[in-house]
């Protein structure tokens, strides 16, 4: 994919900002991008603190305030093919401005509702407004760095989403805890007013736009076809279930915290900030191994992360193993999906402008999934561990399928497919 963006519109030439890419460093826009993905990160996230709160506000169970992040994550998955179908042919920096100022605005609305139907809305339409930008984002990307870089410019876009399980989203669980869920909704909203202003100073006006019928660029029809190769889906299957694993429990932490460990609410923040940087290690090593040694990442750190589930379900009620446990769990679980989701980008080659939409699809099938089978737990003998079954089962599916086809779907750089 990134192969062929970087001369789209241009002939071959080389874009100066790649030339200027070192081994240790990334284009300034790919981080004034993460601001942006920072903001969104956060308010995708968020709800994992604020659950019970909202429950209450809006006199609904805990599991229908927990479906509020399968309906983001629903309508990320819609949006990123679509968005990214509509939005093609437009110049990137309106794309992704315009993607902002939706979003902020969805967030408006959902701090003043007290309809939950009306919350429930504003999350889709915000999802979708994420979706467009996170997957013309990941396209935009492909004109920043150069070929082999990939898992390199994916970890930078998602330390956006990191940071904000490290800050965001701890911060918003401290401001729903300290005022109110609604005070987090204003917060995003403020938040996306910086990510708006890197966006127009960082991304040219008229810059990375690829349009449909340029040389070297294949038409939406030729994209879309890319979705029948087995290995792109195979990969995107993978991702998909790493995901719908760490979601499950995720969206369901605050609970843990309180309920099964016995720690007050304050503790509920520091858990999700642990969580946080773990996943920040777990992405900064995957973009240093993704690209050349995905297959150690997920022989070694699928299982890993298989036994850290199983041990999160017996020592749960240990606070201390609590503590270590998000820490590590945060690592494998952003180390094993990102190295997958960088694969769903080598595999999306010839899908230029949509390989980011696919990506974007696999990542959140998965974090719409993953808390939906959580739910049903919570009604059931599993109790507050319900989740966290649910996440070693899921990874241990993953294995399965991923181990007897390691040198398919993670093969050697020197026998890659081109």
């Amino acid at each position: 994919m990134f192969t062929r963006t970087l001369g789209a519109g241009r002939g071959d030439e080389t874009s100066p900002l790649v030339s200027l890419t070192s081994e240790f460093s990334m284009p300034l826009p790919l981080y004034l991008l993460a601001v942006a993905v920072f903001a969104m990160g956060t308010s995708e996230f968020m709800l994992a603190g604020l659950v019970p709160d909202i429950a209450t506000s809006l006199n609904v169970p805990i599991g229908a305030a927990g479906l509020l992040t399968s309906a983001f994550a629903a309508g990320m998955v819609v949006g990123a093919p679509l968005m990214a179908a509509l939005a093609r042919r437009w110049p990137a920096r309106a794309s992704l401005l315009g993607f902002v100022l939706v979003f902020a605005m969805a967030h408006v609305v959902g701090a003043l509702t007290t309809s939950f139907a009306v919350l429930l809305v504003t999350r889709v339409i915000a999802a979708l407004a994420n979706a467009g930008f996170l997957a013309v984002a990941l396209s935009t990307a492909a004109t920043l760095v150069a070929p082999d870089q990939k898992g390199r410019a994916l970890a930078v876009l998602l330390s956006g989403t990191t940071m904000a399980t490290i800050a965001g989203v701890p911060g918003g669980a401290l401001l729903g805890t300290v005022f109110s869920w609604r005070s987090t909704f204003w917060a995003i909203a403020l938040l996306c007013l910086p990510a708006a202003l890197g966006v127009v100073k960082g991304i040219p006006a008229r810059g990375g736009k690829i349009r449909s019928g340029t040389v070297g660029i294949s038409s939406l029809r030729d994209e879309i076809a890319q979705l029948t190769m087995p290995r792109l889906l195979l990969v995107m299957l993978l991702g998909a279930l790493v995901n719908a694993a760490t979601f499950a429990t995720f969206t369901f932490l605050a609970p843990i915290v309180t309920d099964t460990a016995g720690l007050g609410q304050l503790w509920v923040p520091a858990v999700l900030m642990l969580f946080g940087t773990g996943s920040f290690v777990g992405v900064t090593l995957a973009g240093r191994l993704s690209d050349r040694h995905p297959a150690i990442v997920i022989a070694v750190g699928g299982p890993l992360l298989l036994l850290g589930w199983i041990a999160l379900g017996a020592l749960a009620p240990q606070p201390a193993a609590l503590l270590l446990l998000a820490v590590t769990q945060g690592t494998l679980s952003f180390a094993l999906g990102a190295t997958l989701i960088t694969r769903v980008l080598y595999e999306a080659t010839d899908a230029p402008t949509m390989g980011g939409s696919y990506a974007t699809a696999a990542l959140n099938i998965g974090a719409a999934g993953g808390p939906v089978v959580a739910a049903a737990t919570l009604t059931a003998d599993a109790g507050d561990l319900g989740p966290v079954r649910v996440s070693g089962l899921l990874v241990a599916v993953t294995l399965l399928i991923a181990l007897p086809f390691l040198r398919v779907i993670a093969p050697r750089p020197d026998r890659a497919p081109r």
